[in-house]
């Protein structure tokens, strides 16, 4: 038996002090004063990124809502706190698990997937993990830096007319599976997975994390399936939870308006995906183009946090809602979906080429 004790200064004069009693076995370590296994540390350490996905913070919007004189502060689900930096972590993950239980994913195959970006990182990172060779159709108009960062992940990418929306790189990613023996397309838009993985992680996070104090709940649409799948966990605790959809104005599909080009990646598909489910939606909130984008800067200049032009729609349609006499003493939950550092070469930041009034 070996006892002993060890100090590790950090900054500040603050010091962390673990006593250790070393034997054949089991192997003791006391951080102030709790004895934990060394077996139980090393279950800490993660075998891969896919381990890591999930379990995002929340976080009170404080600045950028006193900027506004809400009552109560907006709560911030901070999805790009996963490994590749977005919500579609989440998705990705368990549409490829989802394909190898059911036997349609085999080692080594080629996935095809039409993304507008996020789904496709995540996909890149789940695919290099797992041994997947992928290939990515989107819009030509998706951001520079998120196309470097499919390639720096190993996804080989197909750009399609931006004008034809995702509908155009769906179109061209049925036609790469029909040329490519054994390739499979998990189809983000139609994949119950999607939806299924945010009601199982996302919601019951949001849940627990709000020890159910959640009123209203605020996310856009891409493919429908956070909005949906969060609202179906919630709505299982507390059946009043208030659910809201935010959309591009300038393409109102969901309710039943025309699709257009519009300014805000990551949502307004042109279409109205099959996952996506209005029965569980109360509301839908239709965000000009320049709102998104001030809201994603109002974010970063308030919270010092960098988001994306979907999170700034998203947080914009929670301020409409918290100025609501019904709402304003509620606790809002919006999701934001990914950084703001995917967006460097936009109209998010171009501040001299972009300026909003």
């Amino acid at each position: 038996m070996i006892d002993g004790s060890i100090i590790f200064p950090f900054p500040h004069g603050l010091f962390l002090g673990i006593s250790i009693s070393l034997s054949a076995y089991p192997c003791y370590i006391s951080v102030y004063g709790k004895n934990v296994l060394d077996s139980e540390i090393m279950a800490k350490i993660a075998k891969n990124l896919t381990e890591l996905i999930g379990h995002t913070p929340l976080m009170e919007l404080a600045g950028y809502s006193r900027k506004y004189g809400l009552k109560r502060n907006i709560v911030a689900k901070l999805e790009s706190f996963n490994p590749a930096g977005s919500v579609k972590d989440r998705v990705a993950f368990a549409m490829i698990e989802d394909a190898e239980a059911r036997g349609a994913l085999k080692p080594g195959a080629t996935i095809i997937e039409p993304t507008s970006g996020n789904t496709g990182v995540g996909l890149a990172m789940v695919a290099t993990i797992k041994g997947y060779h992928l290939i990515l159709t989107m819009p030509e108009t998706m951001s520079v830096e998120r196309r470097n960062l499919l390639k720096a992940l190993g996804a080989e990418i197909v750009l399609t007319d931006g004008l034809a929306g995702m509908a155009g790189s769906i179109a061209k990613a049925k036609e790469l599976r029909d040329a490519i023996p054994g390739a499979v397309i998990l189809q983000q838009f139609e994949n119950p997975s999607n939806a299924k993985a945010h009601e199982h992680t996302t919601g019951e996070e949001i849940w627990t994390d709000t020890d159910g104090k959640v009123t209203v709940f605020v996310a856009g649409v891409g493919t429908g399936g956070t909005v949906c799948g969060v609202a179906r966990a919630l709505k299982k605790h507390n059946p009043d939870v208030y659910v809201v959809a935010v959309e591009p104005a300038s393409s109102p599909v969901l309710e039943g308006g025309e699709d257009a080009p519009h300014r805000i990646q990551g949502i307004g598909a042109n279409f109205i995906p099959s996952i996506y489910d209005a029965s569980v939606v109360d509301e839908i909130i239709p965000v000009p183009d320049d709102e998104a984008i001030r809201g994603g800067r109002e974010l970063a200049s308030t919270e010092g946090l960098l988001a994306g032009i979907s999170s700034g729609a998203a947080v914009y349609a929670a301020r409409l809602l918290a100025e609501r006499p019904e709402f304003a003493d509620k606790m809002i939950v919006a999701l934001l979906p990914d950084t703001g550092e995917r967006y460097l070469s936009t109209e998010l930041f171009a501040f001299d080429t972009y300026p909003l009034e």
